[in-house]
């Protein structure tokens, strides 16, 4: 069973629309090109000091901007009601908004959720959304905020701020011309200043622990499609200054399989310092059996920042998923797992047994914080999990 979003809108050789899953796509982007994407130089106001390649930059760390660990405390949980015939079928759009609605409502009982909408839809969102949940006009794409989003962060003296790393349609593999924007929007309404790099890469590639590591596969952000003449070293001294990130574990993740080029946040997360949940791909048919062994053997024997090893606890999927889903086409996996810090949103498929293991290992890593198990069906079936739908806007 495929555990990631290898389903999820592949395109073919020419930029030629296809059919995937009951998914359909126009390769090339918002603008129809095929070509790597050139990362723009970002403004003077960008704040920090702007890396180019060759140029780590400098930084102060009484002055530095951090990422959060996603556990920590939020303000808010931003979502995106994005699902739209221009992606899905017609038959997936209802479905996926449904389970969207189901996701955003159990997160608003436990802290403030803010959900993206189309002007056009806000009547029917506001339907199947709990009156908690508040509803923001803004045009978009497609429902993967993790991703379109900006990263939020912040310096030790509180103040916050939003990086924007120009979300490209996955490397220009799907339409992005109003995802593109979502960042600039999430920015302000949140009212923080939005932090610019010429590094191209979405939040489903990033995993921290907020204390200066970070999980980030190759194949998604040192690919041409996004990132290129970029080095480690260019990319981890960018890193550092927008994020605070003192060292990176780089996975090699696999290009072309799926939209993403392997996100990390399908095959590691950080539960809490030192402490790394992996996916371990048991089909032997499946290209990510091989290249998750090779990424359990690299977590293994790697250390964070501050020179510790990392104890890995690996998470098995469910063995079966309910009727009448594809299992070659469908996200099926425990990793992709949303955390705040009084619950945690966990994907549940219908293998009872599978179910119950899951909230008692997450309750386990994370005690005193719910577990909360939501019916993702439909995001699965289109390559996603919980992760995917969700940002988080730290406090």
């Amino acid at each position: 069973m495929n555990t990631r979003r290898y389903f999820m809108r592949h395109c073919v050789a020419g930029g030629s629309a296809i059919a995937a899953g009951g998914l359909l796509t126009a390769c090339g982007g918002g603008d129809g090109s095929t070509e790597p994407t050139t990362p723009v130089v970002p403004p003077a106001n960008s704040g920090g000091n702007p890396t180019t390649p060759g140029n780590p930059g400098t930084s102060n760390a009484a002055d530095e901007w951090r990422m959060p660990d996603e556990a920590e405390a939020h303000k808010a949980t931003w979502m995106a009601y994005g699902a739209s015939s221009a992606v899905w079928s017609n038959a997936q759009v209802p479905k996926v908004q449904l389970a969207l609605a189901r996701i955003a409502n159990a997160i608003a009982a436990y802290e403030p959720v803010n959900m993206l909408v189309r002007p056009a839809e806000i009547a029917s969102a506001r339907q199947l959304l709990d009156a908690r949940v508040k509803l923001i006009p803004a045009e978009m794409n497609d429902l993967w905020v993790r991703d379109t989003g900006p990263v939020f962060v912040r310096k030790p003296n509180g103040e916050r701020a939003g990086v924007k790393f120009n979300f490209n349609g996955w490397g220009k593999k799907q339409q992005f011309d109003l995802d593109g924007k979502v960042a600039d929007v999430v920015c302000a309404q949140a009212q923080v200043p939005m932090l610019s790099t010429p590094l191209v890469l979405e939040g489903g590639a990033l995993e921290v622990d907020g204390k200066g590591t970070a999980i980030i596969t190759e194949s998604c952000v040192l690919n041409n499609n996004r990132n290129p003449g970029w080095s480690k070293a260019d990319c981890e001294a960018e890193l550092r200054r927008l994020l605070g990130v003192r060292k990176v574990i780089w996975l090699p993740g696999i290009k072309n399989r799926d939209i993403t080029d392997a996100h990390t946040d399908f095959y590691a997360r950080f539960v809490r310092p030192g402490v790394v949940v992996a996916h371990l791909e048991m089909s032997t048919d499946s290209y990510d059996y091989a290249l998750t062994r090779q990424h359990l053997e690299i977590l293994r024997s790697a250390t964070d920042a501050d020179n510790q090893p990392l104890q890995i606890i690996v998470v098995d999927g469910p063995e079966q998923i309910r009727p009448g889903n594809n299992p070659n086409t469908f996200a099926a996996g425990y990793i992709n797992y949303y955390a705040t810090s009084s619950a945690i949103f966990l994907p549940e498929f219908g293998d009872a047994k599978a179910d119950a293991n899951a909230m008692a290992l997450y309750a386990k890593l994370y005690p005193g914080r719910a577990v909360v198990p939501i019916n993702i069906d439909p995001i699965a079936a289109g390559g996603g999990g919980i992760h995917c739908t969700t940002q988080q806007e730290i406090a």
